[in-house]
């Protein structure tokens, strides 16, 4: 079963992937990771260059080509459910689990790697906590449609994959 990992930047869809899938013997697939070794540089600096339109079809094609694994953990981007029929097409093709996050655990994760993420590295606190407010806002009608909800914060790998089990009975 492919299970794909959506949420928030920050949610801790990496860190949760690689748990997963060293527990339960699955290769892990990173979208981002994908994309950046096809462009041979940073998703951002792709979204810079290349535009939005261009870097959310790359993103469509390579999450179609998850079809690849019959069985593996998919660390989705922070957008990927939110554009074409993405969210439908990963609950037709696995299992989708949303990494539920609150405004000020995202803040308090990404306040700490803002040099790491282009897309708010020169954002001041105020300007990145509305940031996160306003996207979240916008992206969450799309991630409480995932057949499983977890809270991001003190995330027990051990339960999730309970959870998951108990989901595909």
């Amino acid at each position: 079963m492919r299970i794909y990992l959506i949420g928030f930047m920050g949610c801790g869809k990496s860190t949760a992937g690689k748990k997963l899938a060293a527990k339960m013997s699955l290769p892990l697939m990173d979208l981002d990771k994908t994309m950046e070794d096809i462009e041979g540089k940073k998703v951002s600096e792709v979204f810079a260059e290349k535009g939005e339109t261009y870097f959310r079809n790359l993103e469509k094609d390579v999450l179609h080509d998850t079809t690849f694994y019959t069985d593996a953990i998919i660390s989705c981007g922070g957008g990927t459910p939110c554009f074409f029929d993405n969210l439908q097409w990963m609950k037709q093709n696995g299992v989708t689990v949303y990494l539920k996050a609150t405004p000020d655990f995202l803040f308090s994760r990404l306040k700490e790697k803002k040099a790491k993420r282009p897309l708010i590295a020169n954002m001041d606190d105020i300007e990145l906590l509305k940031y996160i407010k306003t996207k979240l806002s916008d992206r969450e009608k799309y991630y409480l449609q995932a057949d499983i909800i977890v809270q991001a914060q003190d995330l027990d790998v051990d339960v999730l994959i309970s959870i998951i089990r108990n989901y595909l009975k």
